[in-house]
C-alpha cells in the first residue's frame, strides 16, 4: 500500500495558491484514477483506491501546512507503513522554476516547513517526496505573500502540466522505484 499526501492549506481561502499546489496534485490523482476524496480520518481528508493494481490511500491533511506531519504520522501508524517505501509526499519549491519538478528518495526539508513538520514526526528524512515548482518569491515581496498567492494567467497552463507530470511520476515511483522516476521528470522545463 501507498500514502500520496499532498501538502496544502485547508479552506476556499487558499484554494489555487502556490502553497496549495500539493492539494491540487492530489485532486488530480483523484480525478484521473476515480478515488473518491470522500472521508475525513487522521486529520486529512482523504480517500482509497487502486492506480494500476497499487492500492493507494490520496491524503490532503487539513492540519495547515506546518503541522502537516501530524496527519501523515496518525497514517503511517494506523496502516503500519514504512515511510522509506510506501510514503510519497507532494510539495510546492520556491526553488524551483514554475514547471519543474523534482523527485527525491530522501533529503532535508530544504526550509520548507510543512516538510520539516513531516520528518520531525517521523523522525526520518527517508521518504519519498515530489517537488513542483511555484517559483522564487520577487525581492520585493514577504515568502508567506509569495506562496499564498495565486499563479497569474501566464504560468497556470504550464501548473497544471505541472500537476499532470507529478501525479504521473507519483504512478511511476509505485511500480518502478524514485530513481526511475528521477530519471523521467527531474528535467528542466522551457517555461
Amino acid at each position: 500500500m501507498f500514502l500520496i499526501v499532498g501538502l496544502g492549506n485547508p479552506g476556499t481561502k487558499y484554494a489555487g495558491t502556490r502553497h496549495n499546489i500539493g492539494f491540487d496534485t492530489i485532486t488530480h490523482l483523484s480525478d484521473e484514477y476515480d478515488i473518491k476524496l470522500n472521508k475525513k480520518e487522521h486529520k486529512a481528508v482523504c480517500g482509497a483506491g487502486f492506480i494500476n493494481g497499487n492500492k493507494v490511500i490520496l491524503a490532503q491533511p487539513q492540519t495547515f501546512m506546518n503541522l502537516s506531519g501530524e496527519s501523515v504520522r496518525e497514517f503511517v501508524d494506523f496502516y503500519h507503513l514504512d515511510p522509506e517505501s510506501e510514503l510519497i509526499v507532494i510539495s510546492d519549491d520556491i526553488d524551483l522554476e514554475p514547471g519543474n519538478i523534482r523527485v527525491r528518495p530522501k533529503g532535508s526539508a530544504g526550509g520548507h516547513n510543512g516538510l520539516k513538520n513531516i520528518i520531525a514526526h517521523l523522525g526520518t528524512q527517508n521518504f519519498t517526496r515530489i517537488k513542483i515548482g511555484v517559483g522564487a518569491r520577487p525581492t520585493e515581496w514577504d515568502l508567506a505573500d509569495h506562496v499564498l498567492a495565486r499563479f497569474d494567467k501566464d504560468t497556470e497552463e504550464i501548473i497544471r502540466d505541472a500537476i499532470d507530470r507529478a501525479g504521473k511520476a507519483a504512478v511511476t515511483i509505485m511500480e518502478e522505484g524514485p530513481e526511475a522516476a528521477m530519471n523521467k521528470y527531474n528535467q528542466k522545463v522551457k517555461s
